[in-house]
């Protein structure tokens, strides 16, 4: 009894900790607080400034497959520990670069990219964590460090406002060290402990029972030794919340039916017509919303340079702050929003999760929408709260999605080949942004740029992916309509062999 409750102590003090390396692993999105003035201080261009931004999210995303591996593989210390020390290797030199007001754009793309790339490995191991720490209940676990990991832009610029107000100097050190302190920290806490095995079900034969009912006498990849066995623990253990984690094969959740059901993964994913819908979803609609989040920090430049031409860098440093930590809190309330929404439409409306895509088309349409019209630089909280509202949306339901159309059991690698798709988007979008905003600026005679045409800096930029977003909802329509022809066939073949 005692060593249970050791052991469930434990459990808290680990998922605390799996939180706070969370806090820090989300600071990509909080680039558009200092982007500007760095790129001002080293007289980049924006296309110049969104490549370095670009790169922090290539770090994130194009590992997301092997460094899913290697976390079930190795376990989730090393890689937090790894991530610790590329997320200072990262952002030193960035804070460095800044002061100095030198350094080469690859170079600070290469540091950049380190520290999406610490991020990507810190996160990925906290998550781990919590999964396999809280078997019966990891969906809320997990919940905790995929909430802290959108909060984190809004922690840092909250941070940043009260602390270093106006100082992006100051503020590219709290990232530094603030991000290292944290994650290295954690990683002393970070353990995974026993859990009671689950017995087989009397009633059912160990041929009829899912590979993941049955009790287990090794230890599972990414586990430690001294863990215990755990049933439930394969490689879809590092998924993200809000992915079915009961064994249930009864006809009481049709999409838990199914993702246990299925398991397509590997080149069975990558010629299966339901990947690359989904996939194309991903990308328009993650581009969307990366190319908002690196650029809110311009957008509001542009548009109060143009109202006011006499407001000084402090002034612009805490409002690009205000629109971070509005584009953090909203993707919160988007995720908790899509995954409360997703459970409701599946169990009580019987319909399909994608429904949310549908919302967070519509969303982001609004969002590119008001972004085209707002000229008044007080209502551009409507264009990040929106973004990041539909942001949260497309990433608290969609790795569920992917668990329920390919299966559970290779969930961990296939939601890393998806997560594949906001790099190519997010390269256009973003490159695109950077090189309409520049066409709009003025080269000084010392090389600081400038745009002071306000709305028109960047309205060409918005059209494009508001286009985007209305080809995006066309499409996800259409899945919807394409998987409920499916589910319904399907159905009918199981109801035949019943």
């Amino acid at each position: 009894m005692h060593q249970e409750q050791d052991a469930h102590r434990g459990r808290l003090i680990a998922t605390v900790a799996a939180t706070i390396i969370s806090l820090a692993c989300g600071t990509n999105y909080v680039y558009s607080a200092w982007a500007p003035q760095f790129a001002e201080k080293l007289r980049l261009s924006t296309t110049e400034s969104n490549l370095i931004g670009l790169f922090g999210n290539l770090g994130m995303y194009t590992l997301g497959v092997p460094i899913g591996m290697f976390v079930d593989e190795r376990g989730s210390r090393p890689a937090v520990l790894a991530g610790a020390f590329l997320l200072a290797i990262g952002y030193v030199p960035l804070c460095l670069s800044f002061e100095k007001a030198a350094g080469s754009v690859p170079v600070l793309c290469f540091f950049s990219y380190l520290t999406g790339l610490g991020s990507c490995m810190a996160f990925a191991g906290a998550v781990k964590t919590s999964a396999l720490n809280w078997p019966s209940h990891r969906g809320t676990a997990t919940a905790f460090p995929l909430a802290a990991f959108g909060l984190s832009a809004f922690f840092f610029s909250f941070l940043g406002a009260i602390f270093f107000p106006g100082s992006t100097s100051s503020f590219l050190m709290l990232l530094s060290w603030g991000t290292f302190g944290l994650t290295f920290s954690g990683y002393f806490f970070l353990k995974v402990y026993p859990q009671v095995s689950y017995q087989e079900v009397p009633t059912q034969t160990p041929e009829s029972q899912p590979a993941r009912q049955r009790t287990r006498s090794i230890t599972e990849p990414g586990t430690d030794p001294e863990a215990g066995d755990d049933p439930l623990i394969d490689e879809s253990s590092s998924l993200m919340p809000d992915v079915v984690t009961a064994d249930i094969v009864g006809r009481s959740s049709v999409d838990q039916d199914v993702s246990h059901r299925v398991d397509i993964r590997g080149v069975k994913l990558l010629v299966c017509l339901d990947f690359w819908q989904l996939f194309s979803i991903m990308a328009i609609l993650a581009g969307t919303g990366l190319m908002t989040i690196n650029n809110i920090g311009n957008d509001a430049n542009a548009l109060w340079k143009h109202y006011d031409p006499s407001v000084d860098e402090p002034f612009l440093v805490s409002h690009q702050q205000v629109h971070v930590s509005i584009l953090s809190v909203f993707n919160f309330v988007g995720r908790l929003l899509s995954g409360i929404g997703s459970d409701y439409l599946v169990k009580t409306l019987r319909a399909s999760r994608i429904w949310c895509l549908a919302v967070a088309c519509l969303i982001f349409l609004l969002a590119q929408i008001c972004a085209l019209q707002i000229e008044m630089p007080h209502k551009l909280v409507f264009v990040s709260g929106l973004s990041g509202l539909a942001y949260g949306f497309l990433f608290g339901v969609f790795p569920s999605i992917v668990a329920e159309t390919f299966g559970i059991r290779g969930l961990s690698q296939n939601w890393g080949f998806m997560t594949l798709a906001p790099v190519a988007s997010g390269n256009v979008f973003n490159l695109l942004y950077g090189r309409i905003y520049d066409n709009h600026s003025v080269v000084e005679p010392d090389g600081t740029r400038s745009c002071d045409d306000g709305i028109a800096c960047y309205r060409g930029a918005y059209a494009v992916t508001a286009t985007a977003c209305a080809l995006g909802l066309f499409i996800t329509l259409y899945i919807i309509h394409y998987q409920r022809a499916k589910y319904l066939k399907g159905k009918d073949k199981l109801d035949e062999e019943d």
